[in-house]
């Protein structure tokens, strides 16, 4: 099982795919200068550079898949995406329904997101809720390398527009992926850790920081079961209010901020489906509603820390613990 990085795990799956299905192709901002391996074996037809339009990178894409291509475009930085919106949304998203089913649009469009690397607020934004309430998209947010691959493929295969999120600091962090075919079902969510007192939720980096807060929490006597949402649309329901019912208590974490965010839609799920289970009120721990600062020392500050993680679980455990009212706002 080789170690590798995540970004080495997304090259392994576009080449394994262009492989296998000759329809796969690749363009975007600058994707045959950064992938230059892929640009070797497969040569420009299949992997290419485009200029800096992302509204035309999209609609080229859902011209491609709807003649019967695979594209897979790369938007470099989430709040590009604003400026493809129509073909991403109006377009791809909904020609499908539009079509009575006649067409396809297997796009998966790759976008960066996420603090760590000051990149700033108009180079980082965590957009994932806007697609995620768009019909027709599915939308994916891995944690890990093997994941990243397997999701990948994938996202890859599936016949409709998926929005693959790459959270940036995870970029070069590595871990085992494992070898031959690795494909990982879009939908369903990982149980990253059992335990029987509070169900902490997350996705992408926020899914180590639940990680090291339940070490941490199991210190205290207090057991906590973490899932790894890994794609957010479609959500893995099934999964969220199995365990809610089995411990009674919800945390949610995410970077991107509170106001309808994804813990926002687990938080009514959960009230809908599982409320007389629950021991405590659903606590959300997110990002601020504030731009993402470009100041390495304020995005730590900007993003769910470890010990918030903590403080909020033992609250809920109904434990005495001061929480910051900034960090569950």
């Amino acid at each position: 099982m080789p170690h590798i990085t995540v970004n080495e795990a997304i090259e392994h799956a576009l080449a394994e795919e262009m492989r296998r299905d000759a329809r796969v192709l690749m363009f975007g901002e600058g994707v045959a200068t950064k992938r230059k391996e892929l640009a070797k074996e497969f040569g420009p037809l299949r992997i290419r550079n485009t200029p800096l339009a992302e509204g035309i990178i999209a609609g080229t894409a859902a011209g491609a898949a709807a003649t019967g291509l695979r594209p897979v475009v790369d938007m470099l930085f989430a709040p590009f995406l604003c400026f493809a919106m129509d073909e991403i949304v109006n377009s791809a998203g909904k020609l499908r329904y539009v079509s009575g089913g006649q067409f396809e649009f297997p796009m998966v469009v790759l976008s960066m997101t996420g603090s760590g690397w000051t990149v700033g607020a108009q180079h980082n934004h965590n957009l994932e809720a806007w697609f995620v309430h768009s019909p027709g998209l599915k939308v994916v947010m891995p944690s890990n390398a093997a994941d990243f691959k397997g999701l990948l493929k994938s996202a890859v295969r599936d016949d409709n527009p998926v929005l693959f999120f790459v959270d940036m600091p995870l970029v070069h962090a590595s871990g085992d992926v494992p070898d031959g075919e690795h494909v990982v079902p879009l939908g369903k969510a990982a149980v990253r850790r059992k335990g029987a007192d509070v169900t902490i939720i997350s996705y992408a980096k926020m899914v180590d920081t639940c990680m090291q807060a339940a070490a941490q929490l199991e210190e205290r006597g207090i057991d906590a079961e973490v899932i790894d949402l890994r794609t957010l649309k479609p959500l893995d329901e099934e999964t969220i209010l199995r365990s809610v019912r089995k411990t009674g208590r919800l945390l949610i974490v995410h970077e991107a901020s509170r106001m309808c965010g994804v813990g926002a839609e687990i938080s009514a799920i959960v009230a809908e489906h599982a409320f007389s289970s629950l021991k405590a009120p659903v606590m959300r721990l997110t990002g601020p509603d504030a731009p993402t600062p470009s100041s390495y020392v304020l995005e730590q500050a900007f993003m769910p820390q470890p010990d918030a993680v903590v403080a909020a679980a033992l609250q809920l455990a109904g434990h005495t613990a001061a929480v910051k009212e900034e960090q569950l706002v």
